[in-house]
C-alpha cells in the first residue's frame, strides 16, 4: 500500500478542483472529518485538506467554468521538464506546462494517450502527502482505460513502473509498483479495463475507511451519489465508488487485514 517514502512514480499528491470550495469542504468534512487550511487569497483559495494536522490532499477552485470537478493524482518526478518531454514523446499531451510553485516544488499536468488526466510533482520544500494508508487518507490509485497494456507501456516509459497481472471478477487486473524494492510492498495502484457503462478514461483515488457502508451512507446524506454500492472483493476488502455533490469521482476501501505481518 501507499506510504510517504515517495520514490519516482509514486503517487505523492492529490487535489480536488471544485466550482465551490466551501461546499466541497463541507462535504468532505462530513464524510471523512477533514480540516481545511487555506493558503490565502494569493493562492486563489487553494488550501490543504488535513487529518489530525497532517496533509491528506488539497482543494482549489476550478479555473475554467466548463471544467468538470475532479480529483487529480500527482506522481513524483525528479525532473518535471524531462517528464514533460517523455509524455509528449509517448503520445500524451500537456495541459499545464512545468511551473515553479513558490519554492514548494514544480508541477505539470498532462493527459495520457487514452484521455486520462494526471499530474507530476517534483518536490521542493513540500515533498508530498503527510498521511496515507490509514483511515480517511489515500491508500490506492486506479486507472481505468480502454487498453490497459498500452497504458502500462506509456507510464513505464515515464516512471519505470512494474506490473503484475491478477485475476479479478470479470477482468484481468494489473497491479502497478515503482521500479525498485519488493514488488508487493512497492505497489500503490492498479490498471483496469473500462467496464460496462464507463465512457471516460480516468484516475480514481481510493481512500481507506473503517466502515465502507457507513461512509457510503454519509455520502448520500450529504449530497453525493453512489456509483457502485459497497461490495466485497476477494483478498482485497470492501469497496464502493462514489461522487461528491459536484460529481468528482472517488472510491473508498476497507482493506482486508494483511496476513503474516
Amino acid at each position: 500500500m501507499l506510504g510517504t517514502d515517495f520514490r519516482v512514480g509514486s503517487p505523492n499528491w492529490i487535489d480536488l478542483g471544485s466550482p465551490d470550495i466551501d461546499r466541497a469542504f463541507a462535504f468532505y468534512s462530513a464524510v471523512f472529518g477533514w480540516q481545511f487550511v487555506s493558503r490565502g487569497p494569493e493562492a486563489g483559495g487553494y488550501g490543504f485538506l488535513q487529518k489530525d494536522g497532517g496533509t491528506v490532499g488539497a482543494l482549489g477552485k476550478t479555473m475554467d467554468e466548463d471544467a468538470r470537478s475532479a480529483w487529480m493524482v500527482y506522481f513524483r518526478s525528479d525532473d518535471v521538464r524531462a517528464t514533460r518531454d517523455q509524455v509528449v514523446a509517448g503520445g500524451g499531451t500537456v495541459r499545464v506546462e512545468p511551473m515553479d510553485v513558490r519554492g514548494e516544488g514544480w508541477l505539470a499536468q498532462f493527459t495520457d494517450p487514452q484521455g486520462a488526466e494526471f499530474a507530476v510533482w517534483q518536490p521542493g520544500r513540500t515533498t508530498g502527502l503527510e498521511r496515507t494508508s490509514e483511515d480517511n487518507t489515500l491508500v490506492w490509485v486506479e486507472l481505468h482505460v480502454p487498453d490497459p497494456e498500452a497504458a502500462i507501456a506509456f507510464y513505464r516509459g515515464l516512471f519505470g513502473w512494474r506490473s503484475l497481472e491478477m485475476d479479478a471478477p470479470g477482468m484481468t487486473y494489473r497491479v502497478v509498483s515503482v521500479a525498485d524494492g519488493d514488488q508487493e510492498d512497492a505497489s500503490f495502484g492498479g490498471v483496469a479495463p473500462l467496464q460496462e457503462g464507463q465512457r471516460d478514461a480516468r484516475w480514481v483515488p481510493y481512500f481507506a475507511v473503517a466502515d465502507a457502508d457507513a461512509v457510503t451512507a454519509a455520502v448520500g446524506a450529504n449530497g453525493g451519489q453512489v456509483l457502485m454500492p459497497p461490495a466485497d472483493v476477494p483478498d482485497v476488502g470492501r469497496i464502493a465508488w462514489l461522487t461528491d455533490p459536484a460529481g468528482a469521482v472517488f472510491a473508498v476501501l476497507k482493506p482486508n487485514p494483511r496476513q503474516g505481518g
